[in-house]
């Protein structure tokens, strides 16, 4: 039986990784041969089908992905991060340790998702301020997301934001400016409603699970 994934050259795989059916892994963008830039994936890391990671990216320890993940080229990603299925990182986006990306989320260039921060299903992150303008391309900005903010189900970041550290964005919300650390957001234009600390499911010593 044929193996049905594609490694390209120039591909170092970590003690333990798997690599699921119809897996392709180093694949050169437009611009570059076969095996010019090294593509690393840490030990006991999971690779589930039908992801596409492109050369270039330096991927920490037990990473995982679903189903169906694109991950675009020149990335650095650190150990204990999740991408979710469908989900689309693109170029030159930084992700710290311990990062969940949940499923059908976009990340585009540029962006930084600092550790422990975690990103809901269907969040949509943009980084054209004007697009289409001549010169789009030079003013390309991703968000900011700092350690361990929350940003729920289905809401939108516009290019250059900062989510502050522990910061909470509620589900569907359109964040259009700075989020101060610790602030809880909601709304369109997202606007601050209290801080992290005042719900009792963030307290140091709460069993409870937080609701988005």
């Amino acid at each position: 039986m044929s193996d049905s994934r594609r490694i390209y050259p120039n591909v170092l795989l970590g003690d333990g990784a798997v690599l699921e059916d119809f897996v392709v892994v180093g694949q050169p963008p437009r611009s570059q041969a076969p095996g010019q830039a090294r593509t690393t994936i840490g030990a006991g890391s999971t690779i589930r089908s039908h992801t596409v990671i492109y050369a270039g990216n330096v991927i920490g320890d037990h990473f995982e992905t679903g189903h169906g993940v694109l991950i675009r080229e020149d990335n650095r990603i650190g150990r204990d991060v999740s991408i979710g299925s469908h989900s689309i990182i693109e170029h030159h986006v930084e992700i710290g340790d311990g990062v969940r990306v949940h499923s059908n989320t976009f990340i585009p260039e540029f962006s930084v998702l600092e550790p422990g921060c975690w990103i809901g299903p269907g969040v949509t992150f943009t980084n054209a301020r004007y697009p289409r303008s001549p010169d789009v391309k030079s003013g390309l900005r991703g968000p900011v997301v700092k350690c361990n903010a929350k940003i729920g189900a289905g809401a939108v970041l516009l290019p250059g934001v900062t989510i502050g550290e522990d910061a909470l964005v509620g589900a569907g919300a359109v964040v259009v400016a700075d989020v101060p650390p610790g602030a809880v957001v909601v709304g369109n234009p997202a606007r601050v409603v209290r801080f992290i600390h005042e719900i009792p499911a963030y307290a140091p010593d709460s069993k409870l699970e937080p609701l988005l």
